[in-house]
């Protein structure tokens, strides 16, 4: 069954609009038509099935027949924080972490970050919020992660202060990983966690020694250096298999 997501104002009682891209994709694509089911999302987390009643080039209307109770988001909410890496590689970090259950990721200004553009003008990160809605519609996601302009990384550790647990993979760590920081924590008590990749040049020392006065956990990924749009999906994977849903719950 197909999934669309719609704004909240977009569902009045049992009625549902589809509008905007995705009308488009569901006749010429899809071909969808009159008395299919699809899946429509409130984009905060309530989910219905509804059954198709019109189709036209502006907007589909959904009857909504029952609220559907699944729920696909992890126990635990992960945010990633990156280093603003070059070119495209953003939209695969988006994408992927997306798929994995990401919560939310900021890219982050370090030492070893060009910007050539004010912050507050940054025109990708629109693109990157669609990226983020497909994913989610491919990976059947409950919410949209959100997806927010870059910080300089001052803010960065202002905002990890709301945090349960910090983790910062590091390629001059060693000794210490995700599997020992996790039998070293109480797990029951880690709701928030933050991942903060690095850009492609890493982390000078200076950064890494304030993420270590805020308690953050310095930990190595394992003995091959990872591309700065590996590492995140990586260590999602790890945080998500030890304190989250991924692997399955038997």
């Amino acid at each position: 069954m197909h999934k669309f997501f719609v704004p909240k104002s977009n569902i009045d009682g049992n009625n549902a609009v589809i509008d905007g891209e995705d009308v488009k994709h569901i006749y010429r694509v899809l071909r969808l038509q009159v008395g299919d089911k699809v899946s429509v999302n409130n984009s905060e987390g309530k989910e219905y099935i509804g059954e198709i009643t019109s189709i036209d080039k502006k907007e589909v209307n959904i009857n909504l027949l029952e609220e559907n109770a699944i729920n696909n988001e992890s126990p635990v909410e992960v945010y990633l924080f990156q280093g603003l890496p070059k070119s495209t590689k953003m939209d695969l970090i988006v994408q992927k972490n997306t798929e994995l259950g990401i919560k939310a990721i900021t890219p982050i200004i370090t030492k070893r970050v060009e910007v050539k553009t004010e912050l507050k003008d940054f025109k990708k990160v629109d693109r990157w919020n669609k990226i983020a809605l497909e994913a989610s519609k491919q990976s059947k996601r409950s919410l949209v992660p959100q997806i927010n302009v870059p910080i300089e990384f001052e803010l960065l550790i202002e905002q990890l202060k709301n945090m349960d647990l910090v983790v910062v993979p590091y390629e001059n760590q060693e000794g210490y990983g995700i599997k020992k920081l996790t039998q070293n924590i109480e797990k029951k008590n880690v709701n928030k966690v933050a991942i903060i990749i690095g850009p492609e040049g890493g982390f000078e020392d200076s950064e890494i020694v304030k993420l270590k006065e805020i308690g953050a956990e310095i930990v190595t990924l394992g003995p091959r250096i990872l591309r700065t749009e590996t590492a995140g999906f990586v260590c999602l994977s790890l945080i998500m298999y030890e304190l989250g849903d991924l692997g399955g719950n038997a």
